[in-house]
């Protein structure tokens, strides 16, 4: 089993000065703009990665 993952900035302000919160597994709190949040992970999608090997830009 890995460890948890932890962000690396706040996805409200952007600032990178976060702590787990006491809530449980997953919350986080930002110190800059005194949000908490957690953060969850789904799974994996059915379709995958789709890549796009046409070699250009798109337009």
């Amino acid at each position: 089993m890995s460890e948890r993952a932890a962000p690396f900035h706040c996805p409200y302000c952007g600032d990178e000065d976060l702590r787990p919160n006491e809530t449980g597994h997953g919350a986080w709190e930002c110190a800059a703009c005194n949000r908490a949040f957690q953060l969850k992970f789904l799974g994996l999608l059915a379709r995958g990665v789709q890549r796009n090997d046409s070699g250009g830009d798109e337009i």
